[in-house]
């Protein structure tokens, strides 16, 4: 009896796969991205790190608390704001000079793409830039924003990422690099409406499923984004990104779902993320000690183009200075509601810095209604 019921059952398999094989094998393919701010590298940041001066630097305990969130991503993404001229003298503000050693944590922590196109891009001038290129590509990061050359930027850019069956196209730019010229061969990918355009239109006919535009763009500190923000964003959305990420001004500013008018007569919607806020940093400022980590789930049946945003949120990650008995400073990006429940993964934090935390995620949350995502 056994054995008839499951003969009807594998003949059943076999009549619905023949019949039916959209309804009997439709699976839906899944990629999880997490966009991260800007990435600093102030003096003490690099003291901190300092293990033998010039020779030596650690900064693997910086991401210690966040790493679990990154690893969970397909795609983790963050902005480089410094360069990594490979040789001392290595320089905090208004000249980003940083140690290899910060590349390789944040490959260590979960990163899997970082953009380099920012106004600090060129702060070690020509041969930063490429050296800034060679260390990532050697750690088998994959970058976009600035290229060894011409040749470089035609064979790689827009940057192309295949994973989980989804083909994505991600371009990056720069309003300006603190007028500091580029210096040739290298090249900066500034902001050009009319070479952006061209660059859209080059991601749209390679056919991806999807196409992010991460702008470093905006006024510092400025809490909402600016008119020029919103009419970029346009810009780029009826030229066919689908999601536009923000950094630069060191604030969190909102998270929109803009209604574009499209050339054909339709109506597109797309996430914009004006900015995502300093992932890490030494900037006092008010509202710089903190940002986001942008988390979004993109979906898709398998064999069909159509691509779907599906879980999103935003995840509030504080920059916690700590100061040990010893007199040693210690940075952390931390993950705030996974602070707030528990005492670790920050079991020093004094009381001060924890107020300080929960007055910085008050204020984010007041002014971003948006979905926080529980960790």
């Amino acid at each position: 009896m056994k054995n008839i019921t499951t003969r009807k059952i594998l003949l059943l398999i076999v009549i619905s796969s023949v019949f039916f094989p959209k309804i009997c094998f439709l699976q839906t393919d899944t990629l999880r991205l997490v966009f991260a701010g800007d990435i600093m590298g102030h003096a003490p940041q690099i003291a901190s790190a300092q293990i033998i001066k010039n020779q030596t630097y650690n900064y693997e305990s910086c991401f210690r608390y966040v790493k679990p969130i990154l690893e969970q991503a397909d795609l983790a993404i963050g902005n480089l704001e410094v360069t990594l001229p490979g040789k001392p003298p290595y320089t905090g503000y208004p000249m980003f000079r940083s140690p290899d050693e910060l590349a390789s944590a944040l490959k260590n922590a979960g990163f899997d793409i970082l953009v380099t196109a920012n106004n600090h891009a060129n702060d070690a001038r020509g041969a930063g830039v490429a050296s800034t290129i060679q260390t990532l590509r050697n750690l088998e990061f994959m970058q976009t924003g600035t290229f060894l050359h011409q040749r470089d930027r035609t064979a790689h850019y827009p940057l192309m990422v295949y994973k989980n069956r989804f083909k994505i196209a991600l371009l990056n730019y720069t309003y300006d690099t603190n007028g500091v010229p580029t210096q040739a061969p290298t090249i900066v990918n500034l902001i050009d409406k009319q070479q952006i355009a061209k660059d859209l239109a080059e991601a749209v006919a390679r056919k991806p499923h999807f196409i992010v535009v991460v702008m470093h763009w905006g006024l510092e500190y400025q809490l909402t984004e600016s008119p020029e923000q919103r009419e970029l964003a346009t810009f780029l959305i009826s030229h066919g990104a689908d999601m536009v990420i923000g950094s630069h001004p060191h604030v969190v500013q909102p998270v929109r779902l803009e209604r574009v008018a499209m050339p054909d007569g339709t109506i597109k919607e797309a996430l914009v993320v004006y900015s995502l806020g300093n992932f890490i940093s030494n900037q006092q400022q008010p509202n710089t000690d903190g940002g986001i980590l942008f988390q979004v789930d993109l979906l898709k049946n398998r064999n069909t183009p159509t691509v779907q945003v599906g879980n999103h949120g935003i995840i509030p990650v504080w920059r916690y200075i700590e100061k040990t008995a010893g007199g040693k400073t210690n940075f952390y990006a931390v993950p705030v509601a996974r602070a707030e429940l528990f005492r670790e993964p920050t079991p020093n934090m004094t009381t001060m810095a924890r107020n300080n935390m929960l007055n910085f995620a008050k204020g984010l949350r007041k002014r971003m209604p948006f979905n926080e995502l529980k960790i």
